[in-house]
């Protein structure tokens, strides 16, 4: 079976990574915490392995965990009895009964208190739980995933997330890479959303200059994917040209991008590479650039000691770029 990741743009080594996962997990009811950074995009990430799996027809309920006050939350994710407290006029159902048969959704699972974390940990084991106020015990068929911007390793550490519902959520986990991480991807999603935002703001199509590619790849994006659609929509508003110039990105952008340094001109010494030395070789263009490329890459890391910080500044590339293409290229 194919694997449906529709509406999860990119196509960088680290995400494809994330996708064999997906892939292996999906089938199955393993219990999922997908981690990341706010804006990498863990919802989508969720719906497509609810998507591809076999409670694909059944319901999928989202619920954020940090968006609803404690006090309400209980009653949210379990539902309540008529009377179980002031304004209750009536019995509702809530967010698991809702899911029963499909997948539930606990986001941002960090902000939970402590008190609600017992009776979550009691759904994953024992699938069963009490509306707030009611007696009666209910049998639930949920697949549970959960997803935090939180190391939660470190909370448990403090206390304020339970260390065996950590374990028990945390059977299959998911970390959803920053954008700085993910290379090109940025482009294309860039290309992507100013597409979209064009066609929705009924004006001609945009495209980015190549010195605004540089910067926009350089940039660390905090906000990653989130941050990205916002910014590319803010252009095909205030940007007056069909084409994105660097002097048309905002102050924060040129302020925290360098673009990489100006080729220095060759000494005398030195002797570039000739169609002879590619012949010889018995390679083709591409192949005779891959190689040129893998061999800066292994003597810079050689200079560096090992050290990818100081190999990607010899290289005057960014270390981001500089995993990338040690990825691309299986250099350890």
């Amino acid at each position: 079976m194919s694997l449906d990741t529709t509406g999860i743009i990119g196509q960088s080594p680290a995400l494809q990574e994330v996708f064999k996962i997906l892939a292996k997990v999906a089938p199955t009811d393993a219990t999922v915490l997908v981690t990341g950074e706010s804006g990498t995009g863990k919802e989508l990430l969720v719906r497509a392995l609810h998507k591809n799996s076999p409670r694909a027809n059944k319901p999928f309920v989202p619920i954020n965990c940090g968006a609803i006050p404690k006090e309400l939350l209980e009653s949210e994710l379990f539902g309540h009895e008529k009377g179980a407290f002031t304004h209750a006029i009536r019995s509702r159902a809530g967010r698991f009964e809702l899911a029963n048969g499909g997948t539930i959704f606990l986001d941002e699972i960090g902000e939970m208190d402590l008190s609600l974390q017992v009776k979550i940990l009691r759904v994953i084991q024992e699938k069963e739980f009490e509306r707030v106020g009611g007696t009666k015990t209910q049998k639930v068929d949920v697949r549970i995933v959960a997803a935090t911007n939180r190391d939660l390793e470190k909370e448990v550490a403090k206390g304020t997330f339970r260390e065996d519902l950590f374990y028990r959520l945390n059977v299959i986990p998911i970390h959803l890479p920053p954008l700085r991480e993910r290379g090109d991807d940025i482009l294309i999603l860039a290309e992507y959303f100013l597409e979209k935002f064009c066609a929705q703001k009924g004006r001609k199509n945009m495209s980015i200059s190549p010195a605004a590619q540089e910067l926009l790849l350089n940039y660390e994006w905090p906000g990653n994917v989130r941050e990205l659609e916002n910014f590319m929509e803010r252009m095909t508003i205030l940007c007056e040209n069909t084409e994105i110039q660097p002097e048309d990105l905002p102050e924060k952008i040129l302020k925290n991008t360098e673009l990489k340094p100006k080729q220095k001109p060759a000494s005398s010494s030195f002797s570039w590479p000739t169609i002879k030395d590619m012949q010889n070789n018995q390679m083709n263009l591409k192949d005779f650039l891959d190689r040129i490329e893998e061999n800066l890459l292994v003597e810079a890391l050689k200079h560096a000691q090992g050290i990818k910080n100081k190999a990607a500044e010899i290289l005057g590339i960014k270390r981001t770029t500089l995993i990338e293409k040690l990825k691309k290229k299986k250099i350890s």
